[in-house]
């Protein structure tokens, strides 16, 4: 799972977190919330030791995603590179992230 964050206008932070299984169509979103849920969010997936990528458009994008809803074929690319990015980070064998991501 990887959380995604970042903070509207009005100053509150606002967070999606996927999780994604090689037995899935793609990746799913598996929570998402703004102010003190955010934050929850957040917190959650630094004490597990997962990664949270700050960027407000794709956040923003993954916001309008239905809780438990695969993402749809126009973010594969975009969440594809950012799972092997973070699976190459952690020294991971990239070459089966880009097998499963070539499945997408």
């Amino acid at each position: 799972m990887t959380a995604s964050s970042h903070r509207p206008n009005d100053g509150r932070p606002v967070a999606v977190a996927l999780t994604y299984d090689k037995d899935d169509a793609a990746p799913r979103v598996v929570a998402k919330g703004y102010g003190s849920l955010a934050e929850t969010i957040i917190r959650t997936a630094k004490e597990n030791g997962l990664y949270v990528h700050e960027s407000p458009e794709l956040v923003g994008l993954l916001m309008q995603i239905d809780l438990d809803a695969h993402i749809p074929p126009q973010l594969y690319v975009a969440i594809a590179e950012l799972l092997a990015w973070l699976y190459a980070l952690e020294g991971g064998k990239s070459e089966e992230l880009f097998a499963a991501a070539d499945q997408l």
